[in-house]
């Protein structure tokens, strides 16, 4: 009967295998060669076929032991993952990171934290959602995300508790051949109005009324922020991108910061939100942590809590 079939059996079947007799696999594992040889014996009877050919000097897997002996040990690998998730867990340990980021998070430091995280918690799945404007939020309110890496909205939400993480540098620009950027500088509010703004729209409603930022009388509106850019570097208009997403193209001369006279400065604010009475398990506030340290090592790129409150 396969449901008489044991982690013990297996792991017995498997060190024969490797050691190429049962007893070797015996000293391997500390046993009695009889305990090998009726374990193997018992294994075969459950599964109803000759794992080895006894008929030599030394027990040789037969073709049905050598395909089954590879099942053996993907199970043997799936049975020490389950023990080692549980041991995970009872530690305190999440059982699954799941948390959502704003693409507009620089991607250098995620990256390296996720590789530090991956190396202190290697049994730790991981799973992230990528989303614009509300949809940090939104996936808070669905229990998907257990936090989320994205700035405040306007929307007065009290069942949120946010931590500042860092503030990035945001830029007017447009693509060198459009017409804002042969403008005498510094340019008046009234220049831009005319020509068209590429600005992100939200797929959740929470911040659908909300029109803070938008200058232009002709709006084009993107759901994501790598085609608002595409649009951006074909000349379609003109936008506020944050510093870090496009300083290679200004600096390349692809696109061009546009020098206005009525222009503020403006940041955008990183938080870490989580809904209230939502505990962050150990892995996620690790990752949180090495965040900060690798945020505040970068003073150059990135504002720390002291530079942007």
């Amino acid at each position: 009967m396969i449901d008489a079939l044991t982690l013990d059996q297996m792991r017995i079947f498997v060190a024969a295998a490797d050691e190429g007799s049962f007893s070797a696999a015996a000293r391997k594992l500390g046993r009695v060669q009889s305990a090998i040889s009726q374990s193997v014996a018992g294994l075969e009877s459950n599964l109803g076929v000759a794992l080895f050919d006894r008929s030599g000097k030394a027990p040789r897997l037969t073709g049905a032991g050598e395909t089954l002996v590879k099942d053996a040990r993907r199970l043997l690998e799936r049975a020490d993952e389950l023990k080692a998730r549980a041991a995970s867990i009872s530690s305190g340990v999440e059982p699954e990171l799941s948390f959502a980021v704003d693409p507009i998070f620089p991607h250098e430091p995620l990256i390296a934290s996720l590789k530090g995280l991956a190396e202190a918690f290697p049994k730790l799945p991981v799973r992230i959602f990528t989303e614009n404007l509300g949809g940090s939020d939104q996936r808070l309110r669905d229990g998907v995300a257990q936090f989320a890496i994205a700035p405040l909205r306007p929307t007065g939400a009290g069942d949120l508790i946010a931590e500042f993480l860092a503030a990035f540098d945001v830029v007017r620009v447009v693509a060198v051949d459009h017409p804002l950027a042969r403008e005498p500088e510094p340019i008046p509010r009234a220049a831009l109005e005319p020509y068209v703004q590429l600005v992100l729209t939200d797929r959740t409603p929470l911040t659908q009324n909300f029109s803070g930022g938008i200058v232009g009388h002709h709006v084009w509106r993107f759901a994501d922020l790598s085609t608002r850019l595409e649009f951006l570097l074909a000349g379609f208009g003109w936008c506020n991108m944050p510093l870090h997403m496009v300083r290679d193209h200004i600096a390349a001369g692809r696109l061009k910061a546009l020098d206005l006279a009525e222009q503020d400065p403006f940041l955008f604010r990183i938080h870490v939100m989580r809904m209230r009475g939502c505990v962050i398990g150990r892995g996620g506030r690790w990752l949180i942590a090495y965040l900060h340290r690798l945020i505040a090592a970068c003073p150059a790129a990135y504002r720390a809590a002291d530079a942007a409150d």
